[in-house]
């Protein structure tokens, strides 16, 4: 083993004069390990909160949507059979979309409607399996029955059973004018997503009962897909473009909630930053113990100078002191973060019934429960820039300790 590590180690394990110096090195130690433990719990919950938000949109809007211009596509089977070619396409489902007013007493509101087939929407989205009453496939054709979110229903004041008035803004010309169609359906089933745009604004109906109601005959809007993989939504995206012809447009859940999940992504970015801060002003916090360690030890560095030690050998003697603090930090960070965030469901809970507070509470958040979603590559990447910042912090001490004159040093000794 080189000299540099064994002193380097010696210094370490050493007790100082200066207990002082001792204090400040575990300070900065626990600094690190703090910012660490910061990083890895929070970067986690953020991951759980874009993972949940994402299942909940997904389960109303399909991985890839097909439309033909005008909202209209006719031949919509053989879209749907050449699209299932690609090997990701596990399920295809016709669909109409149409604006609609709801009309219940004297509540008015205005919605999404949406006209589904439901032996072949179940499986492409998990809208089924939201449903708080009735069920999705109470929906038949020439039925005129209606599914609506929780949030609609209550500010409509509707209940599973209630008849409520469907307004169409295809309207109906006669010598009178032009007279909006509408239409009466009966309520056979409430659903709850848990995210207000579409339990507050999305109404279905049967595929069969839309045709009719917006006069699309035997065409719908479009063909709405499920991949087995997700993420692969713009490769599949990409090769429906070259292998499906005609005017048609076709777009992935990346592109119509681009926005959203670029705000998220941008938000995590700067979290990162921010709490990469706290380990940057611990691994700096560093510098103040080496640059006392170097005047601490000067007549050792001195006699290593007269011994034949070099200045590259004095920078790496407190180099690995430093580096030393940097690296139990860094441990004691990921030790407690890694716990911390797969055990997040139980800590959260534990502190709410210990302080009888309430952090996400259901009358102001749609999640009540704070996700966690623990990424190797964020531990990683948390891991080495926890590293590199420390090794960083020891070099300006380091390079003052290679330039202790061994005279000025022994002067006084």
């Amino acid at each position: 083993m080189q000299y540099e590590l064994l002193v380097g180690l010696r210094y370490t394990r050493a007790k100082r004069r200066n207990h002082f110096i001792s204090f400040i090195s575990i300070a900065s130690m626990l600094g690190i390990a703090v910012g660490v433990w910061a990083l890895i719990v929070v970067l986690s919950v953020m991951n759980g909160f874009q993972k949940e938000v994402r299942a909940r949109i997904l389960g109303v809007i399909a991985h890839v949507q097909i439309s033909g211009p005008d909202n209209r596509l006719a031949d919509w089977q053989e879209v749907a059979r050449e699209a299932s070619a690609n090997p990701q396409v596990t399920a295809a489902a016709p669909f109409v979309n149409g604006q609609g007013m709801l009309m219940l007493g004297s509540s008015v509101r205005g919605v999404l409607v949406r006209g589904i087939a439901p032996e072949l929407e179940q499986n492409v989205v998990e809208i089924g399996l939201h449903m708080v009453a009735g069920k999705l496939g109470s929906l038949a054709p020439g039925e005129f029955r209606i599914v609506i979110g929780s949030e609609l229903a209550r500010y409509l004041g509707a209940r599973v059973g209630d008849k409520i008035t469907l307004i169409a803004p295809q309207g109906l010309v006669t010598p009178a004018g032009i007279v909006p169609r509408l239409k009466q359906f009966t309520v056979t089933g409430i659903f709850r997503i848990d995210y207000n745009e579409y339990d507050s604004g999305l109404a279905l109906i049967h595929l069969a009962d839309a045709q009719k109601l917006y006069g699309m005959g035997d065409a719908v809007s479009g063909v709405r897909l499920k991949l087995k993989d997700l993420f692969q939504a713009r490769e599949v995206t990409r090769d429906l473009f070259a292998r499906l012809k005609g005017d048609l447009y076709i777009s992935d859940w990346t592109r119509s909630n681009a926005n959203y999940f670029r705000a998220v992504q941008i938000e995590k970015t700067m979290m990162f930053i921010i709490l990469l801060l706290i380990v940057l002003v611990a691994a700096f916090n560093s510098v103040s113990t080496l640059v006392m360690a170097v005047t601490d030890k000067q007549a050792d560095i001195a006699i290593l100078r007269t011994l034949g030690a070099s200045p590259g050998g004095i920078i790496k003697i407190f180099i690995v002191q430093g580096a030393i603090i940097g690296l139990l930090g860094t441990f004691l960070g990921v030790a407690s973060g890694i716990p911390t965030a797969l055990n997040i469901d139980v800590i959260v809970p534990f502190l709410e019934k210990l302080l009888s507070v309430r952090f996400l509470s259901s009358e102001v958040y749609y999640i009540t429960e704070l996700p966690s979603d623990l990424q190797s590559a964020d531990v990683i990447a948390i891991t080495l820039v926890s590293l590199v910042l420390s090794f960083v912090a020891t070099l300006y001490p380091s390079w003052r300790a290679a330039r202790v004159n061994p005279a000025e040093a022994l002067r006084y000794e």
